[in-house]
């Protein structure tokens, strides 16, 4: 997979707990090896970048490496700026007087559900915007599956939803022009004059306005549709173990996927046994994961322990989800 160093976006995604970030983290390093500047970003609210190199990373670009820089959106933060940013940008359309109500009802679409997705995926889409520019290559951690398909889905969602407003508002402007031909128009002072004061714009200033800003935002989520789409620019890995569950959850992904015309690169089947799992190596395996049960003891013996035993077979169906069961409730 060489060519992945040509790519400008790489999407690495499936199931939780896979070793999404392991696989991300190792890409990324590997560009950084290659005298390429590279940025890996998490969008998984768990996440692990630091731990993996061993710092605090946070949502902020923080060098790791040479030529290798790491950054951690979160959501909830990227959901405050992004309100407060729609809040300085309408504070300079409508009247002083409409500035409280602009706070209130902003305010509360920011707790609204999908608030704080709609947010980091703006934060993604200009990431992948500006991969080419100030990094060579822009790496995306993505959280479980789930959560990436709807990241996906999103840009269409809010094309639609953008080009809706841009409609109604043509009809507005339409319908105050049509008012204004028959002699109606706002009386001073009115709720509609909050809005619309001919003595606070200038005619159709306004709408210029909301059509440039709303227009901005459109352009902004095509592109990073069109970057999605763009095998030469992105390419999208799969991380999947040798087990029932995620095979079955890659399936159902890579078919959602491809409804939205997103190719899979490649598929990473991590956490492979070698053929030769005898002797020396199982020996070695044994010792390390016993130091690690003495430092499990130890570092949580306050709390209740429960190991579940690797299991020669496939998880699933009720008689092995019974034989866990009788672990958890020793």
């Amino acid at each position: 997979m060489l060519d992945l160093l040509d790519r400008r976006i790489i999407f690495v995604g499936g199931k939780g707990g896979v070793g999404k970030t392991t696989t991300a983290a190792a890409l990324a390093v590997s560009t950084s090896e290659h005298g390429r500047k590279c940025l890996i970003v998490s969008t998984d609210p768990a996440h692990s970048l630091g731990d993996i190199f061993g710092q605090s990373i946070g949502d902020r670009q923080t060098q790791v490496t040479h030529n290798l820089w790491a950054l951690e959106i979160n959501p909830d933060t990227e959901a405050a700026r992004h309100t407060a940013t729609i809040k300085e940008t309408m504070k300079h359309i409508v009247h002083p007087r409409m500035y409280g109500e602009i706070d209130r009802q902003l305010d509360l679409v920011a707790y609204a559900p999908g608030a704080s997705e709609a947010a980091l995926l703006e934060r993604v889409a200009e990431l992948m915007i500006e991969a080419g520019t100030g990094f060579n290559q822009v790496i995306f951690d993505t959280a479980p599956t789930g959560h990436t398909l709807r990241l996906l889905s999103l840009p269409e969602m809010m094309t639609a939803w953008t080009e809706g407003l841009l409609r109604n508002q043509k009809r507005s402007r339409r319908f105050s022009a049509m008012l204004k031909h028959l002699g109606g128009g706002q009386i001073k002072g009115d709720e509609l004059s909050l809005l619309d004061n001919v003595e606070d714009y200038p005619e159709n200033g306004q709408d210029a306005k909301i059509y440039k800003i709303l227009m901005a935002r459109q352009r902004k989520f095509t592109r990073a549709r069109e970057l999605f789409l763009d095998t030469d620019a992105t390419a999208f890995l799969l991380v999947l173990n040798q087990d029932k569950l995620s095979i079955l959850e890659s399936k159902k992904a890579i078919g959602l996927l491809e409804r939205y015309r997103v190719p899979i690169t490649a598929i990473v089947v991590n956490r492979t046994l070698p053929r030769d799992v005898d002797g020396e190596f199982m020996k070695q395996r044994r010792l390390l994961e016993e130091k690690y049960r003495d430092e499990i003891d130890y570092e949580f013996s306050t709390l209740p322990r429960v190991f579940v035993p690797l299991f020669p077979h496939d998880v699933h169906g009720t008689k092995v989800l019974l034989q866990i069961g009788k672990l958890l409730v020793i």
